[in-house]
């Protein structure tokens, strides 16, 4: 970049940064259809020099979309494999997308869906569990690069679930080539009941992968020698970070020192977002968002609590369920660090809220500002081009260019295909 390039842009991120923390407190942006027709998207992944967007739909499906046109035939659609979902709203279906760092030599791409249960004969899950969330790798056909080879999948990662929801399984490649995958609790609410550690609950239980960010290495399903907990014979060495509720959709910079970025959904008054380090304590059940909590009476969050050793969240929010006063959602969503050709938003966290209220669809867009002290001032988007109330915001893409996309829904549950990707442009 030249240097009246560089001046020209550093003009231009001071201006951006300096109107965003006015009073306004608000970030305008355009909300542009990119395509319609698709069925609950819960990402959209573009592989390295792929010209090619991939998006996942909550039924079983993964779509190609390509030049702003979704093709007829699905890349993979492994419907037959996902467990039957509730019509109105459900949490499991196909979850998760990513490809391998070498894709483009080996065809090697990863799915996390919600399968029927695979209790392997204990007779406590197959009387109370809900299905198994799996990870599984597949490859591209050999004849067609716009197909996938259904019957390649290896599955590399089981992990049975007592609940239907609190589901988690985004997944992903860090730069250091190894998988991450996000997991829930394990379902219900409050990290309590069938399934869940009675005493601390599964967040803070290093034996379980629930609740926690996982780091395996992708050919083996394995823990790699380098995790945080491997040697420590009380944990799953799988664990990369843990104290986590319903980490729902992660990203990693693509820029920057390429930090791991998670929104975390909490329980009924806060909702937060953390940068993910390893082997760090992100609080749940002991905290919600950066508040102490109490499982038992869980509106009520006690004054003081022992916070030795967790990780604050770097933003947070009020919920509406419990603190209407000031909300601005009921379900945080992540999103990406953007690293596009607007520069006035480069570093600034794109993301967002499923919606202020469950019934009627009222979708939030967010950014997370670099207050220049490391951390994050969180501003609301103000959308200046669509009239009504915005869809409900299911999650987030990002393509090579780093530009950020807000996948949408205008139905609570995972049935029709009516629903839109919108990239996310600055209003001016």
């Amino acid at each position: 970049m030249s240097k009246l390039s560089y001046g020209l842009a550093a003009a231009a991120a001071a201006a951006f940064l300096a109107g965003a923390a006015g009073a306004a407190e608000t970030v305008k942006v355009k909300l542009e259809p990119v395509v319609s027709g698709i069925n609950q998207p819960l990402a959209m992944i573009q592989p390295a020099g792929d010209n090619r967007m991939f998006v996942i739909e909550q039924w079983g499906r993964v779509m190609i979309v390509e030049d702003g046109q979704m093709h007829g035939t699905p890349f993979l659609d492994i419907r037959g494999l996902v467990i039957d979902r509730h019509p109105d709203f459900d949490e499991r279906g196909l979850l998760g997308l990513a490809f391998h760092p070498d894709f483009a030599n080996n065809g090697k791409f990863y799915v996390a869906y919600s399968a029927p249960l695979d209790a392997q004969g204990d007779l406590g899950q197959i009387l109370w569990y809900s299905h198994s969330n799996v990870v599984a790798e597949y490859t591209v056909s050999e004849d067609d690069p716009n197909m996938a080879d259904r019957f390649s999948g290896r599955i590399v990662s089981s992990i049975p679930w007592p609940q239907f929801n609190h589901n988690g399984h985004w997944i992903g490649f860090g730069p250091d080539g190894m998988l991450y995958i996000s997991t829930g609790d394990g379902g219900y609410a409050n990290d309590w009941g069938i399934g869940h550690n009675p005493q601390i609950g599964n967040g803070q239980d290093l034996t379980t992968p629930l609740g926690k960010i996982l780091r395996i290495d992708p050919e083996t399903g394995e823990a790699p020698a380098d995790n945080p907990f491997v040697d420590n014979e009380d944990a799953d060495p799988r664990i990369y970070a843990y104290g986590l509720r319903n980490p729902w959709r992660c990203s990693f910079d693509k820029g920057g020192d390429n930090a791991l970025y998670c929104a975390d959904v909490q329980q009924n008054s806060y909702e937060e977002v953390n940068k993910i380090m390893a082997g760090a304590n992100y609080g749940w059940r002991r905290m919600e968002a950066d508040k102490c909590f109490n499982f038992e009476e869980p509106d009520n969050h006690p004054a003081s609590c022992d916070m030795a050793g967790l990780e604050m969240p770097i933003m947070t929010y009020n919920n509406c369920t419990a603190k209407p006063d000031g909300c601005d959602g009921i379900s945080v969503t992540g999103g990406y660090i953007y690293r596009g050709s607007h520069a006035a938003w480069d570093g600034a966290y794109i993301y967002g809220d499923w919606s202020k209220q469950f019934g009627t669809m009222d979708g939030q867009i967010m950014v997370g500002v670099p207050n220049g002290s490391g951390g994050y001032d969180r501003k609301m988007g103000e959308v200046v081009n669509m009239d009504g109330p915005i869809p409900y915001i299911l999650a987030f893409g990002q393509d090579n260019a780093g530009e950020v996309y807000a996948l949408t829904s205008i139905t609570t549950g995972p049935v029709g295909s009516k629903d839109t990707i919108y990239k996310v442009v600055p209003a001016e």
